[in-house]
């Protein structure tokens, strides 16, 4: 699929880790077979590296790939966050910002790190008493690696284009757009920056196949892991932003089954109409014309969730036409 990517012009490949696969050996690996192709991490989690650990694998690949590489970043949430990685999630505005700035000073390599933050603070108060500040051994090749960071919520898309050069949002409708616009333009006059130094990267899961519905049908398993169990019933941030989108009491019915152990019919909840929000099913003409909706509502780089071979020519013409 990579090198079929590549092969059709696409513009870039991503990788992503939740709690099994992590997003670096991925895209490493794709990024070690191919030669022209951007490649970036969508996302890599902020709780699981510390931000050192971060900025020295974004060098070491973004070497490798002769500036290749894209660093996208993400709080994930308080299930992964706290039951897997052992970290607490609180105030991931703030980590994320803090993180954010480590990251860039260490790529600018212009003095040794120090930073004295809420979450991070190098070198280390305390311990030994033996840290001391330094800069990376490795120069990096760009001091500007872009920068993306993965958001939903209206405060973390607000910080999104605030202090990256791209977003990454899940599950995004471009129909809905309206419901990210304010957070947008608020992040970007935050910062004094114009819309075109932010690339708008959504997700979008793509099926190709003659019958509508059952392209339809086979992305709505993924939907409902989200929708109905990605977060504890109190704290899930996808199952807002569908209520956000208009489907309150479609998010409420998919949720409580998904938590009961009904994930077939969570799944069977899931609106064909939010499906048709989020991705793109049906045959080429179908998908064409749909790939306009969200051209039109600002995206600026898509990225497929493709599983299929022919999916990649079919948006490859499609993006043509």
């Amino acid at each position: 699929m990579a090198l079929e990517a590549e092969r059709l012009g696409f513009d870039s490949l991503w990788s992503a880790e939740a709690y099994g696969s992590d997003a670096v050996t991925l895209i490493t690996w794709a990024a070690a077979r191919t030669e022209r192709i951007g490649v970036g991490t969508a996302i890599m989690q902020i709780p699981a590296r510390t931000p050192a650990a971060t900025a020295m694998t974004a060098i070491t690949l973004d070497h490798l790939t002769h500036g290749r590489f894209r660093l996208g970043l993400g709080t994930s949430g308080p299930q992964v966050s706290e039951g897997w990685h052992g970290v607490d999630f609180g105030k991931p505005l703030g980590r994320t910002r803090e993180y954010v700035e480590i990251v860039r000073a260490i790529l600018r390599r212009d003095r040794p790190v120090e930073y004295h933050g809420e979450h991070y603070r190098i070198p280390l108060v305390g311990g030994t008493g033996l840290g001391k500040p330094l800069k990376t051994i490795v120069h990096p090749l760009r001091s500007d690696l872009p920068i993306y960071l993965a958001a939903i919520g209206p405060k973390n898309v607000a910080l999104a284009a605030e202090i990256a050069d791209g977003w990454l949002p899940t599950f995004y409708a471009p129909a809905h757009h309206e419901v990210f616009d304010a957070s947008i333009n608020e992040g970007l006059a935050t910062a004094g920056r114009a819309r075109e130094s932010f690339d708008v990267a959504p997700f979008a899961p793509v099926i190709v196949g003659d019958d509508v519905q059952l392209c339809r049908d086979l992305v709505k398993p993924t939907l409902a892991l989200y929708v109905g169990g990605m977060g504890a019933r109190s704290k899930n941030f996808y199952n807002s932003l569908v209520q956000r989108y208009g489907y309150e009491e479609a998010a409420a019915k998919v949720q409580d089954l998904y938590l009961e152990g009904r994930k077939g019919e969570a799944a069977g909840a899931i609106p064909d109409e939010l499906v048709d929000d989020v991705a793109l099913c049906g045959p080429k003409g179908r998908i064409a014309e749909r790939l306009h909706i969200w051209k039109e509502a600002g995206v600026d780089t898509l990225i497929a969730g493709a599983m299929q071979p022919e999916a990649l020519q079919v948006l490859a013409e499609a993006a043509g036409e």
